[in-house]
């Protein structure tokens, strides 16, 4: 099957993940055909995703496992963002709030993590990122390194994302959290800032990019940030109403499905 005419308008597509590549362990309805389709049409690509739990290594093999052929350099994660971030900042400390990967992010920009020592409150930095064993001691340290003055950088702000028995709480959860408790405001690394569409373009290159999500606050924000096109689908966290009544800027193409937007006879134009 050919591309949509929304989908030939453009060089390169930037593919959100959770919502709308896959939800949970599941692809979104024949978003593997949809993705080859792309491919063979000469497409380039890249996997964008403010999930904060795994390593750029972890989502290709994710990718391959349900059925989409993906490299090292197709995906850009918010932990490689904030990795270079922090490194742009400088050395120092680190109290980090994440996974395993993020924690690897953070020692890789040349920042000395003192999760667990005497030292952990006085932090130079505090690390906000989404991660499954969040507790309150973690919320606690954050809290009082923060307090005494130590920068607050967050991996993203999505309140929560899409999973199979209903949304999960995402990174935004926890930020939000940590800035009620003192009162800071966190600098965000994640969409809807630019950061990761930016990475993605740098390794792209030239060309008209078309960014696919399925957030208004999140992807379409940070598509307008980063002065891209965006299209929606509703697979994930924003509803059609959501996503028809967004404005300035408006989605160039709301569709039920990834498949349903890049597919030809399938896309709904915004």
């Amino acid at each position: 099957m050919g591309l949509s005419q929304i989908a030939r308008g453009y060089d390169y597509l930037l593919l959100d993940l959770d919502g709308c590549v896959w939800v949970g362990e599941e692809p979104t309805a024949d978003a593997p055909r949809a993705v080859s389709a792309l491919r063979e049409a000469g497409k380039r690509l890249c996997f964008v995703t403010n999930d904060a739990r795994h390593s750029t290594e972890e989502f290709v093999r994710k990718l391959w496992r349900l059925g989409f052929q993906a490299s090292l350099e197709e995906v850009v994660t918010v932990g490689g963002a904030l990795q270079h971030r922090l490194a742009v900042r400088g050395g120092g400390s680190a109290f980090v709030i994440g996974s395993a990967a993020i924690h690897r992010h953070v020692a890789d920009a040349g920042l000395r993590i003192v999760n667990g020592s005497e030292f952990a409150s006085r932090a130079d930095v505090v690390v906000l990122a989404g991660h499954d064993r969040f507790d309150y001691a973690e919320l606690r340290v954050a809290t009082q390194a923060a307090l005494r003055g130590a920068d607050v950088l967050a991996a993203g702000r999505d309140a929560t994302f899409p999973m199979p028995d209903g949304p999960w709480p995402g990174t935004g959860a926890i930020v939000a959290a940590v800035e009620y408790a003192s009162g800071r405001t966190a600098l965000s690394v994640g969409k809807p800032e630019a950061w990761l569409y930016r990475t993605a373009i740098d390794r792209l290159g030239d060309g008209r990019a078309l960014v696919v999500g399925d957030r208004v606050d999140a992807d379409l924000a940070g598509a307008a940030a980063a002065h891209l096109d965006a299209a929606l689908v509703l697979t994930g966290a924003s509803t059609r109403a959501e996503a028809e009544a967004a404005k300035d800027p408006a989605p160039v193409a709301v569709a039920d499905t990834l498949a349903d937007l890049v597919l030809d006879g399938r896309a709904t134009a915004g």
